[in-house]
């Protein structure tokens, strides 16, 4: 079997909060097709006309190919060989950012290729599932601004089975901070006090000093955990917020190789590492980063703000590794969300998505949304 050719298909929905950090209405799906007609299936959290231009080329030279040169006529049935084969043929305009982003929806397709061909589920080619079933969280954005209104957003992931919420932060946050503690103090009532509710800065404080007057609203609310509070770029700062009992969270915005997360772990304080699987190298880049989690006693907790493609490949993460972490799943309206994929994830009673037993990644692209929400250039 060969690879004939890879397909970057650039989705946009409308979308009414464009001026929000919402990626769910603008998607870049990667299909690598087979001269034996099996197709894999990926995407990333990226760019997408940049993700298209990095697939098709024309390469520059032997150190920046493009990904359709660098795969096409290769066997698709050892993703991790591929991955090596497009990382080394890209180093000179890539090894982070947006050739990691490629690299990654890519290799998503690939290992759904390998599944296929191998008639398994990804999960049982990273070792075999240790859980058929994992507990999720709902992301809420963006966040209401009355306590009622916050009330009603919980709610509503309740009546989706959720147990658990995270909400991502605005700047208005830091505009009328007691006003933010009530927020929270809201969706705490709502929520219970068994539940677990997490806050997503966005990167949204400048320095851990304006960061951490936020903290006691975030104590008083219980929050599990703070993701992503400052600009990648300022290892010292998380360090100091991470002294101030509140379990931190990087990686989900902008960080792309293993490196990086070594870096924020060793420090930058981190105790939870929180790859985005598709810009972080797919599966193959994420195991790396996993075993370095793992060798220094860090939680994973994988990012996931797309569609069903990347709820399915957390999914089959998540059932191979030792430890029970739970699913981020997204809460958002845009119709890519949820109709990308023939396919359907629920969240069900106890508050745990089911793990996709089907040979590879277990979606199948619904082609009435590709076409219809197909950008066309």
């Amino acid at each position: 079997m060969k690879i004939i050719g890879i397909e970057a298909i650039h989705l946009r929905a409308e979308d009414p909060l464009i001026e929000l950090f919402d990626g769910s209405y603008d998607d870049c799906v990667l299909v690598v097709h087979t001269d034996s007609g099996l197709v894999g299936v990926g995407e990333t959290e990226s760019m997408a006309p940049a993700i298209q231009a990095i697939v098709r080329g024309p390469s520059a030279h032997n150190h920046a190919r493009s990904l359709s040169a660098i795969l096409t006529g290769a066997d698709p049935a050892d993703p991790e060989q591929l991955w090596h084969r497009m990382y080394e043929s890209t180093d000179y305009v890539g090894r982070r950012g947006l050739m990691m982003h490629a690299i990654g929806g890519v290799d998503l397709a690939l290992w759904d290729l390998r599944g296929k061909i191998e008639g398994k589920p990804i999960h049982a080619l990273l070792g075999g599932a240790r859980r058929d079933r994992v507990p999720a969280y709902g992301t809420i954005y963006p966040m209401a601004q009355t306590a009622e209104e916050v009330r009603a957003q919980i709610a509503e992931g309740q009546a989706k089975n959720l147990r658990n919420f995270k909400f991502a932060a605005d700047p208005w946050w830091m505009e009328d901070i007691a006003l933010t503690g009530r927020l929270l103090t809201a969706a705490r009532q709502q929520a219970g006090d068994q539940a677990h509710l997490i806050v997503d800065a966005a990167l949204s404080y400048r320095t851990a000093a304006e960061g951490l007057r936020l903290f006691p609203a975030f104590r008083e609310a219980g929050i599990w955990f703070l993701e992503a509070p400052l600009p990648l770029d300022d290892v010292e700062g998380h360090l100091e917020m991470s002294r101030h009992g509140i379990p931190t969270g990087v990686g989900d915005l902008g960080l792309t190789s293993v490196r990086e997360f070594i870096e924020m772990m060793d420090h930058g304080g981190a105790s939870i590492c929180q790859p985005d699987i598709s810009q972080v190298g797919g599966f193959t880049g994420i195991l790396r980063i996993a075993a370095e989690a793992g060798a220094r006693g860090k939680r994973v907790i994988t990012h996931g703000y797309k569609t069903n493609i990347e709820i399915a490949a957390n999914l089959h993460f998540l059932a191979a590794q030792a430890d029970e972490e739970p699913l981020e799943f997204s809460l958002s309206r845009s119709p890519l969300r949820w109709r990308t994929t023939i396919e359907h994830f629920p969240v069900e009673q106890d508050g745990c998505v089911r793990v996709p037993q089907r040979p590879g990644l277990g979606v199948t692209l619904n082609q009435e949304t590709i076409e219809r929400y197909r950008v066309v250039q």
